[in-house]
């Protein structure tokens, strides 16, 4: 497990490890950017003649197929499943991640003053790409945020651990597999494909690149294409479906096949 910043003489602390496929599948990404550089480093040194051989690292191989994007998000009957899953605390947490598509340190970060229930949006004063965005509430975030921040001040925390204390990094970890387990989604998702599902559920919608980019905070659409465009209703998929002729070959069957519980 990774290791937390400690005071010196103080017993070392380590934080939970995402043990998800998607959080292995993330350190290992993050490996071989780092390994990109080093070599990159080491290349340059070579070729300065400071180093004999480059043989070492050239030895050294990537992981493979760390940087395909993955689009796991959760079906509306997971959505359910996964809320009623949580303890309470954390339920509001994953509610306010499904519904507004934030990143979960952005949700953390939230005051009660960034809710503006006026205009039914949130605003999100730090995120990844550096400046601010204002994230659209629907009818049911606006309810949701509401309720979790009526009778507070505005410089109160929006969502709040069952203690009263803020969420720090690494905490919702070990909730998100607990909920998880308790709502049989297997594998077990992190707490950023909350994000994903929100992103993914107006791609299929037919929501456009460009409006599910400005509510992500994506710099551009590049992002949001790359991970959310295939799953967008295309003038190809329905051409060919409205076009192709049904040749009675599929084998179908009156039998209706028997669904597993759970």
């Amino acid at each position: 497990m990774a290791r937390v910043r400690t005071k010196p003489g103080k017993k070392q602390r380590h934080r939970a490890s995402d043990r998800t496929a998607d959080g292995i599948r993330k350190r290992r990404a993050t490996a071989n950017r780092i390994l990109t550089v080093l070599k990159a480093a080491l290349n340059h040194a070579w070729k300065a003649g400071h180093i004999t051989s480059d043989d070492a690292w050239r030895r050294v191989k990537p992981f493979k197929a760390v940087e395909t994007a993955r689009a796991r998000y959760l079906s509306e009957a997971e959505w359910v499943r996964l809320v009623n899953g949580c303890e309470p605390s954390f339920r509001n947490l994953v509610r306010g991640a499904l519904l507004t598509g934030c990143r979960y340190s952005e949700l953390a970060r939230l005051h009660v003053a960034d809710f503006n229930a006026d205009a039914g949006i949130v605003t999100v004063r730090e995120s990844k790409a550096g400046k601010p965005r204002h994230v659209v509430l629907t009818d049911e975030g606006q309810r949701l945020f509401a309720s979790v921040t009526a009778g507070k001040l505005g410089n109160d925390p929006i969502f709040t651990r069952y203690d009263g204390g803020t969420w720090g990094k690494s905490h919702q970890l070990r909730p998100m597999l607990e909920a998880c387990k308790r709502a049989k989604i297997k594998p077990a998702v992190s707490f950023h494909v909350l994000r994903h599902t929100h992103g993914s559920t107006l791609a299929m919608r037919g929501v456009p690149m460009g409006v599910i980019a400005e509510q992500l905070g994506h710099a551009g659409t590049r992002m949001t294409e790359k991970h959310y465009a295939h799953l967008a209703p295309s003038y190809i998929a329905e051409t060919i479906r409205a076009h192709f002729p049904t040749l009675g070959i599929a084998g179908d069957s009156p039998v209706t096949p028997m669904r597993r519980k759970g």
